[in-house]
């Protein structure tokens, strides 16, 4: 915005004084000064920009390969085809990566739950509208006519 507005009027201006006055180009300002700073200071900030970025950088692909890590988790446990760039990730972030603790609970509490859908009555459970009491009964019930059917049977 302020550079629209001193080129509109800036041009003007200079039209009306002649162009007598010389003014030292905006390329010939260093970067120092155009932001009010000594060139010290101004290497430190800049120093300073350069250390946050490499450390948001790190952070970056740190987070990238824990996701990396758990993709890689997940296609382990229902078999399917590794990725090539997940196992890269985890490879430039250093091989220590572990899932964060939340995520790790996570897996833990599924691979309980899955291990209790796999018994047989996690099986029964699954099905709807299902009384196990009832089902015993009626099993119960079975049992008693087929050792009456045999009692009455002449060929045994």
């Amino acid at each position: 915005m302020a550079f629209m507005v001193k080129h509109v009027v800036g041009g003007q201006l200079k039209n009306l004084t002649g162009g007598l006055a010389e003014e030292k180009s905006e390329g010939e300002k260093s970067e120092a000064a155009a932001q009010g700073m000594t060139p010290e200071e101004f290497e430190q900030y800049q120093q300073q920009l350069e250390d946050e970025k490499q450390e948001r950088e790190a952070h970056f692909a740190q987070k990238k390969a824990e996701r990396a890590t758990l993709r890689s988790h997940f296609r382990d446990k229902y078999r399917l085809p590794k990725n090539e760039l997940d196992e890269t990730q985890i490879q430039q972030a250093g091989d220590d990566v572990e899932l964060p603790t939340e995520l790790a609970k996570m897996i833990a509490e599924d691979n309980q739950e899955e291990t209790h859908k796999q018994s047989v009555l996690g099986q029964l459970s699954n099905i709807q509208n299902v009384d196990i009491d009832q089902l015993k009964d009626k099993a119960q019930a079975t049992l008693e006519d087929l050792k009456k059917q045999t009692e009455n049977c002449s060929l045994m």
